[in-house]
Formats: structure tokens, C-alpha cells, sequence
């Protein structure tokens, strides 16, 4: 029996014992403190001035200071505290080292390979940043030399963890910036669709999704016009509009699949819960800030996430 019309769909858990001891573990401070990294770094083998500490070890720093939104100082003297409980003798980097290797440290993103080809889905969202123009706009009215930055981000709609993120100010459209992600998915990982909203529907971007070999799930702007079938990637969209067309726009997200677009809102909401700006003043420092909070979500992830299933599908 379907449910009445405009009703909303109920869904149902079937591993809550593991998920519920997955969230317990989001709390553990051991989960973040790996014994067997390299603290130190290696030598180089360049002449000048060593690095000390390892990238490992500065992202870590810099984790503890995402996740509990603390200032530098503090950080750096909740990681001496961690360092001890844990039997630890490691030299913990002061802030002012850890300030300069922000700025060109190549953060380390975890993931797991997803079991199937991967299914992409990409959208984009604001963070605001303390700078001039929010002083400014707080001084002069709403409206004045209103900025922030935008992050782009592509998840795997299977694990749902972040495989690809962009960050640039607001002036940057969504469009562009696909080819960046899709780009940072290794050239032999089978892609099976790409899903994004309206703003995706372009040439460039189509073009980009078939040179991967990998469909289109992006459903066309309002009086959109059939493309010419020599386009890369023409035929795909062409018939989307034509089933839009014939069947609404509604059944055809409906029977695409586009509707799992949502999943990347939500690890936006997350993205968000662990601050809605960022405390960096440069962008590069923004930069390497906001993809420690993906690092830190996708380690989130790795402990457990929920498998629902609408209730009329029950056994």
C-alpha cells in the first residue's frame, strides 16, 4: 500500500548496536593518537635547516585544534597533556612552528576505497572567515563587501566520506571547480555517476563526467535546449531533458537516483557542525584548516555509520 501523497517516508536503523558504539567512540581522544606515527621528521637530504616534526604530526596538532575549537596555545597544551597520559615523551612543536607549517602542509585525507565504482555526488557551501571584509560589513551594514569562502566537496555516496574539496572565495562558481574535484579521484577508480544540482548543467562539465566514463546525473536548467550531438557528453544530458520533458521533471529525479544528492547536504551539516567559520586569516592557512575538518569527518565515518532501510522494507 503506498503512503498518501506529501506524507513523509519513515525510516528504521538495523545496526543501532554498532552505530550507537560508533558515536561513543567519536568521544575517545585515542582514536586521534595513532603510537606508531612518525612524531619526527626524516632527513631530507637537502643542506639548510631540518624540519623537526613530521606533517603527521603538525596535522595532528591541528586536528585537536579543529575538533575542540580551541586556540593555538591551548591546543598545543592539550596535545603535551595527551602526549603524557599516553607515556609519550615527544617533543610537542611550539605554536609559532606550527603556524609556519600550516601554511604549505599537505594534509593527509583518509578514506576507503569504495567496494563498487564510485558514485560521486558534488555540491558546494559558504564558511564564513574573520578578515576586512567581515570587519567592515559588521561596521557598515550587511550588505558591504559581503564575503566568504566556498568549499567544494564530492563524497562517496556508498561511505560516505569526502573523496574530493576544493576551497575558494565567493566570486567562484560551482561549474568550474567539478573538473578540480573529479581530478583529485586516482585516473584508474571507476567512476559510475556524478550527481549535482542545476548549476552543473554545462558543457564543460558533462563533457568533463564522460571523459571519465561515468554518468550524469544532473537534471537540466529550466528552458534548457537540446545540445548538438557532436558535444562531449551531449547524448547523456540531451536524454535527460527529453525525459524530463516527457515524464516531469519529478519522476525523472525519482527514477535517476538524483534525490541521493541529498547525502552530500548532510555531510555538509556536519562539515558545519564543527564550526561555521574559520579561524585562519590567510587562505592558505584556511585552506589547510578546512581540510583537516574532512580528515577529521572521514575519520568520523570510519567508526560506524548508520544502515537504514524504509520501514515498509523490513523482513
Amino acid at each position: 500500500m503506498s503512503e498518501p501523497k506529501g506524507s513523509k517516508a519513515r525510516y528504521k536503523t538495523t545496526n543501532w548496536a554498532e552505530y550507537n558504539a560508533a558515536l561513543k567512540a567519536r568521544g575517545s581522544l585515542t582514536i586521534w593518537l595513532d603510537k606508531g606515527m612518525q612524531w619526527y621528521a626524516p632527513s631530507s637530504g637537502k643542506r639548510g635547516r631540518q624540519h623537526i616534526f613530521s606533517n603527521a604530526a603538525i596535522q595532528f596538532c591541528l586536528g585537536i585544534k579543529c575538533l575542540f575549537g580551541l586556540a593555538l596555545r591551548q591546543s598545543l597544551g592539550m596535545v603535551e597533556s595527551l602526549l603524557r597520559l599516553a607515556g609519550l615523551d615527544w617533543r610537542v612543536p611550539d605554536y609559532s612552528t606550527v603556524c609556519r607549517r600550516q601554511k604549505t602542509l599537505q594534509v593527509q585525507l583518509p578514506y576507503r576505497a569504495s567496494t563498487t565504482a564510485l558514485e560521486l555526488l558534488v555540491d558546494s557551501t559558504g564558511i564564513q572567515f574573520l578578515g576586512e571584509g567581515e570587519w567592515k560589513r559588521k561596521k557598515h551594514g550587511a550588505e558591504y563587501r559581503r564575503q566568504w569562502r566556498k568549499v567544494h566537496l564530492g563524497i562517496d555516496a556508498h561511505t560516505l566520506e569526502i573523496r574530493a574539496i576544493e576551497v575558494t572565495d565567493n566570486s567562484v562558481g560551482d561549474a568550474p571547480m567539478l573538473l578540480e574535484l573529479l581530478e583529485q579521484i586516482p585516473p584508474d577508480e571507476p567512476i559510475a555517476s556524478v550527481s549535482g544540482d542545476g548549476a552543473y548543467d554545462t558543457k564543460a562539465c558533462h563533457a568533463a563526467i564522460a571523459q571519465r566514463n561515468a554518468q550524469a546525473v544532473i537534471p537540466p536548467r529550466k528552458n534548457a535546449q537540446t545540445w548538438k550531438a557532436t558535444l562531449v557528453g551531449a547524448h547523456a544530458r540531451n536524454e535527460a531533458l527529453r525525459a524530463c520533458d516527457r515524464l516531469g521533471r519529478s519522476i525523472w529525479k525519482k527514477w535517476s537516483g538524483y534525490h541521493r544528492r541529498s547525502l552530500v547536504e548532510t555531510k555538509m551539516h556536519c562539515f558545519k557542525r564543527l564550526g561555521q567559520r574559520v579561524m585562519a586569516r590567510t587562505f592558505e592557512r584556511q585552506v589547510v584548516e578546512l581540510h583537516v575538518r574532512v580528515a577529521l569527518l572521514n575519520r568520523f565515518t570510519q567508526l560506524g555509520r548508520p544502515s537504514t532501510v524504509p520501514v515498509g522494507a523490513m523482513a
